[in-house]
């Protein structure tokens, strides 16, 4: 069977119309499925949407959560929930096309156990945006140690996969990330991103920006020996002024200008803030981790009476 997780937030003229589409071309192919939907924490009647499908059909199962945990947290509690012998993770206003989803199952029914789906374009989004997302993706490529330019949540796992990332304990997870840090035999099925038929985009500018330096930090260390760098910096800078101040003191002059000194202290004290702001993100992410509070929270659930039979 084939666990279709939809993650959703304010999408409550989606819900339905995502459910319709997406069973109806499973059905179509005969694949055995279940639907579950996460409401991450609406404020509008996105859950009491999902509630009436799994009222009157059987595929269909729905969490919602307390508050807006965030979509990897919404990721994590469908992999939680699903129960398929594979998976596949899709965004609620079908910018993945639904489509490609019969691809990735029989790709999967070929022995893959991670079907990565790659985005050939980011369809209409504006080229600032567009330039700080490839700009992301290869910064994170970089420190990571492998490709993920044009890598998207779109994608379908192996039960066996599914395990492993369930049991990962790692509260801050991304999962785009994880599904290529955790190996097996891949694959990938390219996509247009479709527009959106209903409602906006979530994600505002700042929300982007903060949701990249979070997951540059769950994966590298980088950042951390920056500042090893910056120290080596400073060092060669503090030699090079100090054998000028000692050579002028040798020679009868004294080192001209306060400016200069004035310059250095400002640079000194910059490099310092600079490295203590990278060292207490650090700090601050083991301290989330350690509290060890859960990633989100279930405040309600709903699931057909209906049983769905092979």
């Amino acid at each position: 069977m084939l666990s279709v997780i939809i993650p959703a937030y304010n999408e409550e003229r989606m819900v339905e119309h995502a459910y319709h589409i997406i069973h109806r071309i499973l059905e179509r192919e005969s694949i055995l499925h279940e639907i579950i939907f996460i409401d991450d924490g609406s404020s509008d009647e996105t859950y009491k949407r999902i509630s009436a499908l799994a009222k009157d059909y059987p595929h269909v199962n729905g969490l919602h959560f307390s508050r807006n945990f965030g979509k990897e947290a919404a990721i994590s509690a469908g992999l939680a929930a699903a129960v398929g012998d594979c998976a596949v993770v899709i965004d609620c206003d079908l910018q993945h096309p639904p489509q490609k989803i019969v691809e990735m199952y029989h790709l999967w029914e070929q022995g893959f156990e991670i079907v990565e789906g790659i985005k050939l374009s980011r369809g209409e989004e504006s080229k600032l945006r567009s330039f700080a997302a490839n700009a992301f993706y290869s910064v994170l490529s970089s420190l990571i140690g492998f490709d993920m330019s044009n890598a998207s949540d779109f994608k379908l796992l192996d039960r066996k996969v599914i395990d492993i990332l369930n049991s990962i304990p790692e509260r801050k997870g991304f999962f785009r990330a994880i599904s290529y840090w955790v190996g097996y035999n891949k694959t990938t099925v390219e996509f247009e991103v479709s527009e959106r038929t209903e409602g906006t985009s979530k994600w505002s500018t700042v929300g982007l920006i903060k949701y990249a330096v979070s997951n540059i930090s769950a994966y590298s260390t980088i950042p951390m020996q920056l500042v090893t760098v910056l120290g080596i910096m400073m060092l060669i800078i503090t030699c090079i002024f100090g054998v000028w101040a000692l050579v002028d003191k040798i020679q009868g002059r004294a080192l001209e200008g306060m400016t200069t000194v004035i310059i250095i202290t400002i640079f000194i004290g910059s490099i310092m803030m600079i490295s203590l702001g990278i060292i207490g993100y650090y700090v601050a992410r083991i301290y989330e981790e350690i509290k060890g509070r859960p990633k989100y929270i279930v405040s309600a659930s709903c699931k057909s009476k209906q049983a769905i039979h092979d």
